[in-house]
């Protein structure tokens, strides 16, 4: 890459997810070539190459992970195979945005995150909330101590995707930055091999990941309750958790709201000095302090929503250099991870567990 050439990304898992969000947000960038494509399926695989421009195609990731000049690579396979494919990239020495859940077992996200940092590279997560505002800013109090020392997290999460968890056909889509070229590929969401598990990888590692990085915090031990009444993956959770440092917190999934309804999305922080309020679906910032230096932000209706197009930008900026600020860092991902981890074991062996 020279300073008027643009950065060479690849992209491996060109399905539902990345053809709705990741590759309308890089089509429409001079910045960026769209270099390489791999996914199964020789003709989908030549209808992503011919919509999005891509300058080369292949089934095999190994060979994009060959291509001359690439600076990045986008990981949107299935759950199960998030691990492979990062580490390939990693290895290689590229950027890599890996799609939620980093990976589905906390050895391997521990693995990635340390490979990242040995060479140097970013290794972003898609946590799209992220990029609003008011999540930034809570990011920066947080990190100003505004509640003083954490002592309790809660963090819920519930989705329009039962459907999806079902193997069913799926209705809803909200969150994207473009329209829809594929449906959920229904094994990777609802087949227990594929995805790895349920509800918690497939949308608590977003909730989880945010409160992890709001807080810092690190699990140290969990135990937890899962239930499944019509999927074979889980549809709802329910984790207590200690953390490292003696502070406690409760995180809980509901895979069940109705299709096309808004994401549910609270985190409340409870420490020494107040409590901080997160609330997406009813977009709400408040710091209530025991001092009564309180504050709240005055936000409009929709700055909760879901921002699918904020974790592809960041990461087109960091390929092209024009920004190096990582707003969903791969950490947070694994921290995540090593919460869901335990709390699947903690659910097979029916007790607590440490992480």
């Amino acid at each position: 890459m020279t300073e008027s050439s643009p950065a060479k990304i690849g992209l491996i898992g060109a399905g539902w997810w990345a053809t709705a969000n990741h590759l309308p947000v890089l089509a429409k960038r001079d910045d960026i070539e769209l270099a390489s494509v791999c996914r199964l399926g020789v003709d989908e695989l030549l209808q992503v190459k011919n919509e999005f421009g891509f300058t080369h195609a292949t089934e095999n990731y190994r060979e994009l992970l060959e291509t001359p000049g690439l600076i990045g690579v986008i990981v949107a396979s299935p759950h199960t195979l998030h691990f492979e494919h990062a580490m390939a990239a990693l290895n290689k020495g590229y950027h890599v945005m890996c799609e939620k859940p980093l990976t589905t077992r906390a050895t391997e996200a521990r693995e990635l995150v340390s490979e990242a940092e040995r060479r140097g590279v970013q290794l972003v997560i898609p946590y799209g909330w992220h990029y609003s505002k008011f999540i930034q800013e809570a990011k920066r109090r947080m990190d100003q101590k505004s509640v003083g020392e954490i002592e309790y997290v809660m963090c819920h999460m519930a989705s329009p995707i039962r459907s999806l968890l079902e193997g069913k056909q799926f209705l809803s889509t909200g969150g994207g930055a473009g329209d829809n070229m594929f449906e959920p590929e229904a094994d990777t969401w609802a087949d227990p091999e594929v995805a790895g598990g349920g509800y918690a990888l497939a949308q608590m590692s977003h909730s989880a990941g945010l409160a992890f990085w709001l807080t810092g915090l690190e699990a140290q031990s969990v135990v937890a309750l899962t239930s499944s009444p019509t999927s074979r993956v889980e549809l709802y959770d329910a984790f207590s958790v200690n953390f490292k440092g003696g502070a406690i917190g409760s995180f809980s999934g509901a895979g069940a709201l109705p299709d096309n309804q808004q994401f549910q999305l609270d985190v409340r922080i409870y420490g020494s000095e107040g409590v901080m309020t997160v609330d997406c679906d009813r977009a709400k910032l408040e710091i209530l302090r025991h001092d009564g230096d309180n504050f709240s932000m005055k936000l409009d209706p929709d700055a909760g929503e879901y921002f699918g197009g904020g974790p592809t930008t960041n990461f087109a900026d960091i390929v092209t250099r024009k920004n190096d600020m990582n707003w969903a860092p791969g950490w947070a991902g694994m921290r995540a991870i090593e919460m869901i981890d335990a709390a699947y074991r903690s659910v097979k062996l029916g007790r607590l567990v440490t992480v």
